[in-house]
């Protein structure tokens, strides 16, 4: 984590907003990324991240607001632009060419020389467990394989700003260990812009994360400030299995009795209360005489997500 002393901003956005036609996919977005650190744009599917991601590394136009790189309007920063490594969150590989082959072009197609290419391309793929493949093609790989050639395809120009856009979509539990530790270890030399849906994963890679919701930011922090702003006291998860129509105002009335600070989402209920565990039994029991059947039940401590549920009432796939 970089101390406030330390700060080294390297890309500004201010006011930065995308519209078609009526519909604003960012709106008025202010962000400040410090060079080195793994920044996480945090949000739904639909939210504006991918949108948002692709004005700051000149691929989209803004219908207004401005991009500052290294402290330079982007439209006259033209020479920062090889400085950018994009991985979509769709897969774009050549399925007839090799690992090693892909990895060589792209370095081609940024005036890298071919021997130096080689080399970097060779030690890419062995960071991202693929050094075995390295002669097979892309259209033999699994997707997790594919995902993390495409990692790789990113970086290969040895950019100073990576963008990851869902990079552990579609990811097995193994891939997903080895590319977290990549991001990591990126972190050391370069800066990371990540875009995600899993609290989990902004939570566990991100120095800072941006939530953002229907292209409008909602708050800005590290993950643990984040999750402070919720409160104190462990969560109390109670998933609903039956659940009528007026079930919420209900809910709500039920335990006003327990003074209790509850958020209720369309199928659970969420209870924060320090040792909040003693009155548990008398909860469910409450409920269950009034018809509302409670199926799962878990104790944990606050999530970004819980954060998202706050500012917004729902869940982040709802």
């Amino acid at each position: 984590m970089l101390s406030e002393s330390m700060k080294d901003i390297v890309i500004t956005t201010r006011g930065l907003t995308k519209r078609f036609g009526e519909l604003a996919a960012v709106d008025d977005l202010n962000l400040e990324i410090i060079r080195g650190e793994i920044f996480g744009f945090l949000g739904p599917n639909g939210a504006g991240k991918t949108t948002a991601i692709h004005m700051i590394c000149g691929l989209l136009k803004p219908s207004s607001g401005q991009v500052l790189i290294n402290g330079n309007d982007q439209d006259e920063a033209t020479h920062f632009k090889g400085k950018f490594g994009l991985c979509p969150q769709e897969i774009i590989l050549w399925p007839k060419l090799t690992c090693l082959e892909q990895l060589i072009f792209m370095g081609e197609m940024y005036g890298i020389p071919g021997r130096k290419s080689r080399s970097s391309s060779n030690d890419l793929l062995e960071k991202l467990g693929l050094s075995e493949k390295r002669n097979k093609t892309a259209a033999t790989l699994s997707g997790g394989m594919k995902r993390r050639l495409n990692i790789c395809l990113a970086l290969v120009h040895d950019p100073e700003i990576v963008i990851l856009d869902e990079p552990e979509a579609g990811l097995d539990p193994q891939s997903r260990v080895m590319t977290r530790e990549f991001i990591r270890n990126l972190r050391k030399e370069k800066t990371v812009i990540l875009t995600t849906h899993n609290m989990d994963e902004a939570d566990r890679l991100s120095d800072r994360v941006a939530i953002i919701d229907y292209g409008r930011l909602l708050l800005s922090d590290t993950p643990e400030k984040l999750k402070s702003t919720v409160g104190e006291g462990d969560i109390i998860e109670i998933t609903l299995e039956s659940v009528r129509p007026d079930a919420e105002k209900k809910i709500t009335s039920l335990l006003k009795r327990f003074s209790l600070l509850s958020t209720i989402t369309a199928n659970s209920i969420l209870i924060r209360k320090k040792a909040a565990i003693e009155v548990l039994p008398e909860i469910t029991k409450v409920l269950t005489e009034n018809g509302i059947l409670p199926g799962e039940i878990k104790m944990r401590a606050n999530t970004l997500e819980d954060v998202f549920i706050q500012l917004t009432g729902r869940r982040l796939r709802e």
